[in-house]
Parts: structure tokens; sequence; C-alpha cells
């Protein structure tokens, strides 16, 4: 069984995401994935300027997809979202794109972000008090 509590995020597929032929082009899913995390911290109460505010930043370290299915102009598309307990200095996001009504999964992917401090541009090993918190 799948305990995990995804945070969902919809959308429907509009001109400027695909292709000349209508096929959804394969960058615009990594941004879909970011505005869902945007969308998770804002759910929570957390905006990513809060993070700026705090002097961190949090560049993407490693990003991995799997491409299964293509989403078509005008299709419904869900980006759901669950991020791994934090631990340390990364924050590892888990992702599956789908077409809304079919459940069918298009894109597969994990984006791992560092928490690093804006200033000296070094990771940093512990996060400021509260904003650990709103990740859990």
């Amino acid at each position: 069984m799948d305990t995990r509590s995804w945070f969902e995020y919809g959308l429907t597929v509009q001109p400027h995401h695909t292709d000349y032929a209508g096929i959804v082009w394969h960058g615009t899913y990594i941004a879909w994935m970011e505005e869902a995390r945007v969308a998770y911290l804002q759910a929570r109460g957390m905006n990513f300027a809060d993070w700026v505010r705090a002097g961190i930043d949090l560049p993407v370290i490693d990003l991995g997809l799997r491409y299964r299915q293509s989403l078509t102009l005008g299709q419904g598309a869900l980006v759901k979202t669950w991020l791994e307990p934090f631990r340390g200095v990364r924050l590892i996001w888990h992702y599956d794109i789908q077409r809304v009504g079919t459940g069918l999964t298009c894109v597969e992917g994990t984006v791992t972000l560092a928490t690093v401090d804006l200033k000296s541009r070094r990771v940093l090993r512990r996060l400021p008090d509260g904003l650990g918190e709103v990740l859990q």
C-alpha cells in the first residue's frame, strides 16, 4: 500500500506548452514540476520568496525524468508530487504527471534540491527555525 501523501497540481495543456504538432515539448514537464513545488510550499503557508528572504537558495543538483506517454494540446494534466522526509541538506521531490481522467502516467520524475546560503554560496547543514517544519 502506498502511504505517501501526494500533493496535486492541475493544469490544461496550452499552445505555448507544445511543439508545432500540438505535443507537449519535453522541457515543459520540468516547468510544471517547478510550478507544483511552488504550489506545494504555498499550500503549507510558505512562498518561495520566504526562502530567499531567509537567505536560502534551492538550486537543482539532480534531475531525472522518464517519459512514458505524450500529452497533447487541450488535455488536462495532473502533476502529483511528494517530498521525501527532509534530512540533511537535500530536498528530494518525486513526481507523477498524469493525464486527467485516465490516471495514465505520462512522465515520472525526481528532482533533488540543495539548501545553499545565498551570500556565501555554501551548502547549509541546518535550516533556520521554521523552514524545516514546513517541509514535514
